[in-house]
Parts: structure tokens; C-alpha cells; sequence
């Protein structure tokens, strides 16, 4: 029996707009053992006169693990101001999840990434890696297939190896090494502790790779991704973290938010962990 545990990244209950307590208590509800929270969705939450403190009761309560953040600072940017401004503010965002006792924040290539060489946007990835962890936040590197620069697997474990940080780890997505053309045997250079998270979805047949976008996402089981074999390369990678289900579906044809979590959940089970 491998040792997954399931989590909910909340874009996937992005169409019913739900303010941040609510996802955090629908995703305990539903038998999810960690949560991935957007940090807009957090900054609306505390700007409208919320408190950290009610945050970190509200997962205690649902008896969930914030295990990552998403976010959207230009760590990687072309343009040195715009990168500056990046940094800064991924330092204040980083300071705002290390209260809220969260594990890491996501860094995929947001910004003007397109003429960054590989050695180049390692350098600021180590940057980046030294900063959360001088405030006790990880940093998993994301690569996007649709993106100009960092859009395959293979460049994210160059651009890992030319940070120069060895325990340095990589966020692992289905649907973004399909629409990148990541070659899936590149999985097995991995070994489990490489790995920050994985994100969890499936992508149709139709449209084609070229136009397929992140609304076209499926539960898993339902689409055409090889996730047998991503579970086989997990298990021999001896990866231990979470599988975080991210869909970005606009309809779910009439399901309540808790169902869909429920459904998404009981998906990642059968494809993943063959129990419940």
C-alpha cells in the first residue's frame, strides 16, 4: 500500500466563489488531509477583517494541513524592476503563510520569462529558495506547458540544477506535462524527495494538445492521461507527499461544492491509492 496522502488545491471550487473559511471546511468535510489555499483568496479574507489567528482555528478544526500556497509573484521576470518588485513581494506573502503555519508556496513562471536562460532563472530561483527558507516557507518549482520558458518537466530539472541547491524540489503536474510535451519517462530521474507536491487532474482527447487549456481539465479516471503510470513512477520514487486534486472546471453540472469534493476525492482514491 503506498503512503499518498490527498489534498484539495481550491481552484477547484474556484467557479462557486466561496470565501476561504468555506473551502477550508468543505475540504475537512470531505476527508482531505491537507489544503492548498490561494493567497488572493487569503488577503480578501484578512482585508476584510478576518485574522490569521481565525484562519490557522479554521484548519485546526477542519483537521486539515495547509501544505501549499499558490501565488503569482515574477520571481524569474525579464525586467529587473518588475523581478525586484516580485521578490518583494513574495517576501511579504512568505511572511503571511509562515504565520498561518503553511509548508510552501508554488513558483511557477509568472511574468516575462520568455528570453531568461536556464542559468539565469536558476540563480533566481536559488534567490528564491533562500528567502522562504530564511522565513521557514519551502519553494517547489512549477513548471506551465503553456508558458515561454519552464514549460517542460525537464527544463524545471535544469533550471533545479542550476539553482545549485541539491534538496531543491519540483512541482509535479499532469496536465502542464501534457500541454508542454514533458516527456513522462523524465519522471523516473526523480526520486520521491525531489518532489514537493503533485498536482492532480486528467485532460480529454479533444481539443488537441495545442489548444486544450486549464477550463478542459478532468477528475481523474476521466480523460487520457497515463496516470497508472504516474502512480507506478510515485510508488518506485518512494514519494510520500500529497497528490493535490486542481481542476478548474466552470460547470459541474448541478453538484453542490461538497460533492465535488467528495467526487474529486473518492477519483483520486480509485486511480491512486485503489481503496475507499
Amino acid at each position: 500500500m503506498n503512503s499518498f496522502k490527498l489534498a484539495l488545491n481550491t481552484s477547484t471550487l474556484l467557479s462557486f466563489r466561496l470565501p476561504v473559511l468555506e473551502q477550508i471546511r468543505i475540504t475537512g468535510e470531505a476527508g482531505y488531509e491537507g489544503i492548498e489555499l490561494w493567497v488572493s483568496d487569503i488577503q480578501s479574507y484578512l482585508s476584510s477583517g478576518g485574522t490569521s489567528e481565525q484562519l490557522k482555528d479554521a484548519l485546526h478544526e477542519a483537521g486539515v494541513e495547509f501544505v501549499n500556497a499558490i501565488a503569482f509573484f515574477k520571481w524569474a521576470d525579464e525586467d529587473e524592476n518588475v523581478r525586484e518588485e516580485g521578490f518583494r513581494q513574495a517576501e511579504e506573502e512568505m511572511r503571511m503563510l509562515a504565520s498561518l503555519g503553511c509548508r510552501a508556496v508554488a513558483a511557477p513562471p509568472f511574468g516575462q520569462v520568455k528570453h531568461v536562460s536556464i542559468g539565469t532563472m536558476g540563480d533566481h530561483f536559488n534567490r528564491l529558495v533562500q528567502l522562504g527558507r530564511s522565513l521557514g516557507i519551502e519553494t517547489y518549482l512549477e513548471f506551465w506547458g503553456m508558458a515561454e520558458q519552464l514549460s517542460t518537466l525537464e527544463t524545471a530539472l535544469a533550471v533545479a540544477a542550476a539553482s545549485g541547491i541539491d534538496d531543491s524540489r519540483i512541482l509535479v503536474d499532469p496536465f502542464h506535462m501534457y500541454k508542454g510535451g514533458s516527456d513522462w519517462s523524465t519522471l523516473e530521474q526523480l526520486q520521491g524527495n525531489q518532489i514537493g507536491i503533485v498536482h492532480i487532474n486528467d485532460y480529454p482527447a479533444i481539443p488537441a494538445r495545442a489548444d486544450v487549456a486549464d477550463k478542459d481539465r478532468l477528475f481523474p479516471g476521466d480523460g487520457e492521461a497515463p496516470l497508472k503510470r504516474l502512480r507506478e513512477q510515485l510508488e518506485r520514487a518512494e514519494y510520500v507527499g500529497y497528490l493535490s486534486l486542481e481542476l478548474f472546471k466552470e460547470d459541474y453540472e448541478g453538484l453542490s461544492a461538497l460533492e465535488v469534493a467528495i467526487h474529486g476525492r473518492k477519483k483520486m482514491n480509485d486511480v491512486f491509492k485503489g481503496n475507499e
